[in-house]
């Protein structure tokens, strides 16, 4: 059930994130819908998945796109991107990690005069060959049947070659990961060739690009608090998943309209630890844990915040100034999409990581001063 929960807040995030309601009077509703076809390799970017990787994955991407023609200024700030709804069914070609079905929200960025499509998708994917140690014993990419999963896409695209049919090619990588939520989660990555055609619906009802003024933008020192929650499983396989919770105090400039710089500190409270703790202790007495350590944690980090709209790309770097028990690197990183939901507050969905080590996915609460 806690699953579900989570899947129904992903949906809900990314519909409140993406919907951007133009003025249907001065802006026509243009919508666009693409198939493509994907075929690829599956990377091995981790030796202990290298018995998964047997052959060619295949696939389809399904994308709907919505045109943006300068109503909001930001629209016009970023060369008039689309955003819109991915869905993707994937054959990995081997019979322990099975297929993936996945749902996404996106946004696709253009350049070269409009015929350089840069994408990137984010949402979750269901699996249907998950570990089991029964069943299913040799799949240690995926810990459990749903995971998040993320998407960039490269493509030249034309729209509108005959009756508003257009086509477009490029490439793709297709991330899937639980962010550790269940163990195993040694996640896999797969580069893909994508090939196919698009339409656009309204293609004889297209409104001309709105241009805004260049105009300087800056804001002065604001304040921010935020609470994250999460859950989340050691590397231990089977040691059971706990609560974490993360509050975090920080500070942020607006340097630009697209662009703010944050400086601030945290504290981390992860269960998980609690029983690495005393599993390590127990179990390897020479390990030089002793199981009295705290497993609380206080990192200070730095990050960028890209805004686009009410929604921006978060992404930080920590280090922990105070860490009792020895896990993982002292050197941590975020990357989260939050969304302005009123001047003071706003919702977040992050990720943290070391390195490419994922730790847990959090959804949190934050107030702006």
């Amino acid at each position: 059930m806690n699953k579900w929960i989570v899947v129904l807040f992903l949906l809900a995030f990314a519909k409140a994130s993406l919907a951007q309601q133009p003025d249907s009077n001065s802006f026509p509703a243009v919508h666009n819908f693409e198939a493509s076809y994907l075929y690829g390799a599956i990377l091995e970017h981790n030796p202990d998945i290298a018995h998964l990787i047997t052959d060619h994955p295949d696939g389809v991407l399904l994308r709907y796109n919505r045109k943006t023609f300068g109503e909001e200024e930001w629209e016009s700030k970023f060369n008039y991107p689309d955003w819109g709804f991915s869905g993707i069914y994937q054959d990995m070609k081997n019979l322990y990690l099975g297929e993936a079905y996945a749902l996404y929200g996106h946004y696709n960025f253009y350049f070269l005069k409009r015929n350089l499509e840069l994408s990137v998708g984010t949402g979750f994917a269901w699996m249907t060959r998950p570990f089991d140690p029964v069943t299913n014993p040799r799949n240690n990419a995926y810990g459990s049947r749903i995971t998040s999963s993320t998407y960039l896409l490269t493509n030249y695209r034309r729209e509108n070659i005959y009756k508003g049919i257009g086509v477009q090619a490029g490439f793709t990588l297709i991330h899937y990961s639980n962010a550790n939520f269940q163990s195993p989660n040694n996640s896999t990555n797969s580069f893909l060739f994508n090939v196919g055609v698009n339409y656009n619906l309204n293609y004889k009802n297209t409104p001309d690009y709105k241009h805004w003024e260049k105009t300087s933008y800056k804001e002065a020192l604001s304040f921010n608090a935020i609470a994250r929650f999460g859950v989340n499983e050691s590397d231990v396989r089977g040691s059971g998943q706990f609560p974490f919770y993360t509050f975090s105090f920080y500070v942020d400039k607006r340097i630009g309209y697209k662009s703010s710089l944050h400086l601030g500190t945290e504290l981390m409270i992860s269960e998980f630890l609690k029983g690495y703790r005393d599993f390590q202790a127990n179990s390897f007495p020479n390990s030089g844990i002793t199981g009295d350590e705290n497993y609380q944690r206080v990192g200070v980090f730095a990050g960028h915040e890209l805004h686009i709209g009410k929604t921006s790309v978060i992404t930080q770097i920590g280090f922990y100034v105070y860490r009792p028990l020895d896990y993982e690197k002292p050197f941590y990183n975020r990357l989260a999409l939050q969304r302005r939901l009123n001047d003071h507050l706003f919702a977040s969905l992050s990720l943290k990581s070391h390195g490419a080590a994922a730790e847990g996915v959090s959804l949190g609460i934050g107030y702006r001063l």
